[in-house]
């Protein structure tokens, strides 16, 4: 095997995705140029995205917040109950409280468009060797949260048994199986460290309130 072929094995493989056509071929042409990656494929809509790595894996996803018409934030929590998703990198304009949303969806990092190209490869890298790159946050705070470890499908479930639901309920309420509901209600308590559906509903309620005091304005 030459360099070439061997700087191709270790390449690290991208897809990206923007809604602006401009943006879409600079990045495609940068990233392409760079002997670290390999551009799987490109897309101008979350619903292209997610069907492309869904037939054909990637390492990393690229993705502008505002992507038509799931948005970012709704493309991020259907691929985390994949287990062959990419880790998202979100690139996007570093406005408000963006990059603390991306990372709460499950997002893997945030780049500003504001920063040169080479951060956002940089971040690519960092990412792909397992770390989680938030610029001005602290992640350990969020990664210790168990809240943000559940699936989509877990935080249904955690948030319908708040509602005092059994398990014949939950099965209705969420159209699976009785014994399907045990099997989530058992990873929940897991992942939470609680030992019954008590607990677990209790730990719910303590962070739906320590989330209102840090966002008054927030809808219950």
């Amino acid at each position: 095997m030459n360099q070439t072929d061997n700087q191709k094995a270790k390449s690290i493989d991208i897809m990206l995705a923007d809604s602006n056509p401009l943006v879409l071929s600079a990045l495609s042409e940068i990233i392409d140029r760079d002997p670290r990656f390999s551009l799987v494929a490109t897309s101008a809509t979350a619903e292209g995205f997610l069907g492309t790595v869904m037939r054909v894996p990637v390492q990393i996803g690229i993705i502008d917040w505002n992507l038509p018409a799931l948005g970012g934030a709704k493309l991020i929590e259907v691929l985390r109950d994949q287990a062959s998703a990419p880790r998202i990198v979100v690139y996007a304009e570093g406005v408000s409280d963006l990059p603390r949303l991306a990372m709460t969806a499950g997002a893997a990092a945030f780049a500003p468009r504001s920063s040169s190209a080479e951060v956002l490869l940089e971040t690519c890298v960092d990412v792909s060797n397992g770390k989680m790159v938030f610029p001005f946050l602290d992640v350990r705070e969020l990664q210790s949260d168990p809240i943000h470890q559940l699936s989509r499908k877990e935080r249904v479930m955690l948030e319908a048994l708040s509602k005092g639901l059994t398990n014949r309920e939950l099965s209705k309420e969420l159209s699976i199986s009785t014994n399907t509901v045990k099997f989530h209600l058992s990873n929940l308590y897991e992942k939470l460290s609680v030992k019954n559906r008590a607990q677990a509903i209790a730990f719910y309620y303590s962070s739906r309130l320590a989330l209102e005091r840090e966002d008054p304005g927030q809808e219950t």
